[in-house]
């Protein structure tokens, strides 16, 4: 008796070839709607599906391979009589092979002008139950998902060389590749019910390449993108130049990408080990770098740098100046491609600069994980509350909602000084406030005279603006909410400083 191959495939590349190599081996080709025209439609002999069941496809497809003689033929061990008997009494022959990928879910979710429902119609319950029949039943089914192994599987079955271990491979990849189809579809419908917090939460994401090692060199690591990616991300980067990200490259590049989209005028961001160390805006991008580097032109050195408009030959040239390990920005001019390529090791990446959206952030802990909404909260002029005798000039204030957007991205307790939309000092990390109070002062030097501080977190005690006075800091802006907020106000107003409250706060850990 000839072997069997059941084929229905989304994804038609190769698989005519696939099947012609089955053919060739002796196999019967068993098929379904669109796959079984393009196999005809490329005379590889192939029968429908309803010449084995006996039962029309039908409900516009819905229903074609749930049945008996399908599923009895995956799932029939070989090894088992009373199975063999049983297929026997029912007429249902074997199926040895089965090539199936599924319905395009993501692929039509993301497409534009989608309904609803076609959305629905894409999600595919045949297939995927034709696939775990199949995968369950390993010993006795080769269950093929992925176009990349049609070669070793033609291979191994012509050299009767295809081993316990490879059927289970095989069997494996089946069951990631369900189980992140059902993921994306399960996250569309928590979408669609707007439920934050199921009973349970399911994420999948692909693989986008192999690291050469992690944080360190003695840990592993890969890297993997969410299948369904809304905004701006590095999976979806465009590299120009330089040799592949690391696991640190890529940590760091993202958190100077998230710090630049708090910007709307031109911008830099320079980030060293995912903090930054500075940021400058201005009316041009080269303004901008320059005041970056400024901010900190020792720190940035081996550092990644983000830029939230076109990089020309101007700002290209300075930043040839410099190690830097990468570049980021929305595009490059030709210019400064030929500028900057000339240097062998630094990486060049475009991406959009996007809004943040409002997805969920996933930190793991032993054993377990955390998830919040991202810290996309914001505070303006009008939203702010002046609670000091004197209240910020406009400068003085412009300059607080500068620090404010630049303190929420560096690791709490984070203090932030700056002046003339620069940062001057960045104290991050630390245990107590006044300690990172004390290193950002210390980073500003004189230029800490007339500028402004931030502070992610209240003040539980006055200390920590006491040491900003001494510098001649003129204006702080911090959430508030302390039991001894009057003792800090006090002092503020002693010594005629403005301070301000945002009633947000912006822990980093």
């Amino acid at each position: 008796m000839k072997k069997r191959a059941l084929i229905s495939v989304s994804d038609k590349q190769k698989i005519v070839e696939f099947a012609q190599g089955l053919v060739e081996l002796d196999y019967e080709i068993v098929s379904t709607g669109g796959t079984l025209k393009a196999l005809q439609n490329a005379s590889v002999p192939a029968i429908s599906i309803d010449q084995v069941t006996g039962f029309p496809e039908i409900m516009d497809g819905r229903l074609k391979t749930l049945h008996p003689k399908v599923h009895g033929g995956l799932l029939g061990r070989r090894s088992n009589p009373d199975h063999l008997q049983q297929m026997e009494a029912n007429e249902i022959e074997p199926i040895d092979v089965v090539v199936v990928n599924l319905y395009p879910f993501k692929q039509t979710l993301v497409s534009e002008g989608v309904t609803k429902e076609e959305i629905i119609e894409n999600i595919d319950i045949g297939g995927p139950t034709m696939l775990r029949s199949a995968a369950k039943n390993f010993d006795d089914v080769l269950v093929v998902v992925d176009p990349e192994d049609y070669t070793p599987v033609l291979e191994g079955i012509k050299d009767a060389s295809i081993s316990l271990e490879f059927r289970q491979k095989l069997a494996a990849k089946v069951f990631r590749h369900t189980a992140n189809y059902d993921a994306i579809i399960a996250n569309y419908f928590l979408t669609q019910t707007g439920e934050k917090f199921p009973e349970t939460y399911t994420v999948t994401y692909e693989k986008v390449q192999s690291l050469r090692y992690g944080e360190n060199p003695h840990q592993v690591a890969a890297f993997y993108k969410n299948p369904i990616q809304n905004g701006m991300s590095l999976a979806t980067a465009k590299q120009l130049h330089g040799k592949e990200l690391s696991y640190n490259n890529i940590q760091d590049a993202n958190a100077a990408v998230e710090i630049l989209t708090e910007y709307d005028l031109p911008a830099a961001v320079a980030v060293k080990h995912m903090n930054p160390c500075g940021i400058g805006m201005a009316e041009s991008i080269a303004e901008a770098f320059q005041l970056a580097f400024d901010a900190d032109p020792i720190s940035i050195f081996g550092g990644i740098v983000a830029l939230n408009r076109e990089v020309d030959a101007q700002t290209a040239e300075k930043l040839s100046e410099i190690f830097l390990e990468i570049v980021i920005a929305p595009s490059f001019s030709e210019k400064a491609l030929e500028i900057l390529t000339q240097k062998k090791n630094i990486r060049l990446l475009t991406m959009e600069m996007a809004q943040k959206d409002e997805s969920f952030k996933l930190t793991t802990v032993d054993g377990g994980v955390l998830i919040q909404n991202k810290d996309i909260g914001s505070v303006d002029v009008g939203s702010v509350e002046v609670v000091t005798d004197r209240a910020p000039t406009e400068e003085e204030l412009q300059n607080l909602l500068f620090a404010w957007k630049a303190v929420k991205h560096v690791k709490s307790n984070a203090i932030v000084l700056a002046k003339d939309n620069q940062t001057i000092g960045v104290g991050a990390g630390q245990m107590n406030r006044v300690g990172a109070a004390r290193i950002a002062i210390e980073q500003a030097g004189d230029k800490a005279l007339g500028s402004v501080l931030a502070s992610d977190a209240f003040f539980p005690m006055p200390d920590t603006v006491e040491e900003a006075i001494k510098v001649g800091v003129t204006a702080i802006i911090q959430p508030g909410g302390s039991k001894r907020d009057q003792d800090s106000i006090d002092v503020c107003n002693e010594h005629g400083i403005a301070m301000v409250y945002t009633g947000m706060r912006h822990f980093k850990h």
